[in-house]
């Protein structure tokens, strides 16, 4: 239990972010199943709402055909027993009908096979049909009531009749009866198919239109299909939608009822529209978790940021602790010895003054280089470039070091360049700070009685200051983070060498400002490689 609790602890952003994850990501997989049930549902109901258009345009057909079969084929059986039936044809007359081609009455009170009469718009009479495919049409049709007003059978009640068999003479049929349900005559009518295909269909069409679909404005953008019994296209509202697959289809339901209706729409299809919700608005789902996500783990980097930061500031507030109690007790211990004539010897007194100084030389460069960061943090830090020969710099700040190592230190081997280099505007002070940091990491990291050679040389356009160790040397992994500020290299058991973490830092913000690079070259148990590049240009 005690590890689970230390290692929460340890990991409490990734945590954090674990707990704000899991319920995100329920989220988005309950929106998904939503969304596809949702798909599912508008797609169902988009093509409900084709099949209601569909059977909308059915209905208006059947009632324009209904309206004008019950105008028309309404004629009182008392016309045909009194023999009266030019009446039917001066009412005809009066109220001309749209989509008829041609009315007819068959009169079954005279003849017994029945008299077939035909209506002439242009004489206003009922006139004896010539012999013709109509005529035929219209015998074939009404037989069934010949055969049954010739054996005096009871019709059932009264009704409309669509008879097309011929496809070319399609007839609604009235039968008449009498009182005692005996067929008297026959009321009849022969539709006008290309009023129906030119007039009648387009405006059923574009009637309907508004009621199922206000968002469209045309009847092309649903791309209507009629087609006959054949399956040749009668009627198509767009081109594109022949070759498509219908949506949806149906029949006509009361006259016209070998053609076919469809419906195919491939800009507002069901399925499209509904996928293409889907797809929207889980995508817009899916960018809005990413954003979120993406601000959330910002969040938390910056959080774990400054946590590091705030636990490498402790370490750093430690270790400059220490590496300022170890000088100061070391001066106090020889001061204390000298104020008490320990060293009455004229060469311990030499010896306990050399070791205050090193000790007061060390406060100063760690003084010097936490004042230095801190100028360059709150950028007040400025620098003063002038032309100097690097070699002098160099070759001074390594003799000046190598005058306060300990006996027991390492030694340093200077190697210069074997032609004299050019001027170049540098801030002495600076490269110094920057060269002796590079040179105190080397001694720290160098075992007692080893060599740091430093080289200063040219290399085709560039000036190199070259530090070189023997020491522990430096993973790879560690090498791209060691010049970050406060960082400090994992020693393991074999050092415990104790710093600030500021100095390469400082460096590497020096040598940034002369326009240069420092890179490092390192193996653990080699040694390292410390170059700080500057460009002659």
């Amino acid at each position: 239990m005690s590890r689970v609790v230390s290692y929460l602890r340890q990991h409490t952003l990734w945590v954090g972010f674990a707990a704000v994850l899991a319920p995100l990501a329920l989220l988005l997989g309950a929106q998904f199943v939503w969304l596809s049930r949702l798909e599912r549902v508008s797609a169902i109901a988009r093509q409900a709402a084709l099949y209601n258009y569909l059977e909308a345009i059915g209905s208006e057909v059947q009632y324009f055909y209904r309206s004008e079969a019950e105008r028309s084929l309404n004629v009182p059986a008392s016309l045909f027993t009194q023999g009266r039936l030019e009446k039917v044809a001066a009412a005809w007359k009066s109220r001309p009908t749209e989509g008829i081609r041609r009315l007819f009455l068959v009169d079954y009170t005279r003849q017994p096979f029945g008299n077939f009469l035909v209506f002439n718009p242009e004489s206003g009479l009922l006139e004896a049909p010539l012999a013709s495919d109509e005529s035929l049409a219209i015998i074939v049709a009404c037989t069934p009531w010949q055969v049954l007003s010739y054996r005096k059978g009871r019709a059932p009640a009264s009704a409309l009749h669509v008879d097309e068999r011929n496809a070319e003479e399609r007839i609604i049929l009235n039968p008449i009866l009498d009182e005692a349900s005996g067929v008297v005559g026959v009321a009849g009518m022969i539709l006008d198919e290309e009023y129906f295909i030119k007039k009648l269909l387009p405006d059923a069409i574009d009637h309907s239109l508004p009621s199922f679909f206000p968002d469209v404005s045309r009847v092309a953008d649903l791309g209507v299909i009629v087609r006959d019994a054949k399956g040749t296209v009668i009627l198509s509202a767009r081109d594109d939608a022949v070759a498509a697959t219908p949506a949806v289809t149906t029949r006509f339901p009361f006259v016209f009822g070998d053609w076919t209706l469809s419906l195919q729409s491939p800009r507002t299809g069901p399925e499209r529209w509904a996928r293409a919700g889907f797809h929207f608005n889980m995508s817009l789902s899916v960018l809005l978790a990413a954003a979120l996500m993406g601000g959330i783990l910002l969040a938390l980097r910056a959080a774990n940021r400054a946590m590091k930061l705030s636990a490498m500031k402790s370490d750093f507030v430690s270790n400059v602790s220490h590496e300022l109690r170890t000088p100061l007790a070391s001066i106090r211990v020889f001061a204390e010895l000298l104020r008490l004539g320990k060293a009455a010897a004229p060469e311990k007194v030499q010896e306990y003054g050399g070791f205050i100084e090193g000790e007061s030389r060390r406060l100063t460069r760690l003084i010097d280089n936490i004042l230095d960061f801190s100028r360059i943090e709150s950028g007040r830090k400025s620098y003063r470039l002038v032309q100097t020969d690097l070699h002098e710099i160099v070759e001074a700040t390594v003799h000046s070091f190598e005058v306060h190592l300990r006996r027991d230190g390492p030694r340093l081997l200077f190697e210069g360049p074997t032609a004299p280099l050019p001027l170049r505007p540098v801030d002495p002070d600076a490269i110094t700070l920057a060269l002796h940091n590079l040179l105190d990491n080397a001694v720290k990291y160098s075992g007692k009685g080893q060599e740091v050679r430093i080289r200063l040389a040219r290399e085709e356009d560039e000036l190199v200051i070259e530090v070189r160790d023997d020491g522990i040397g430096i993973a790879r992994d560690e090498q791209r983070r060691i010049f970050e500020r406060f960082h400090r290299v994992s020693t393991g058991l074999l050092h415990e060498v104790k710093g600030s973490g500021l100095g390469l830092s400082i460096v590497h913000h020096i040598v940034q400002v002369h326009g240069g690079r420092v890179t490092v070259d390192s193996e653990p148990g080699k040694g390292s490689r410390f170059c700080i590049r500057l460009p002659l240009g």
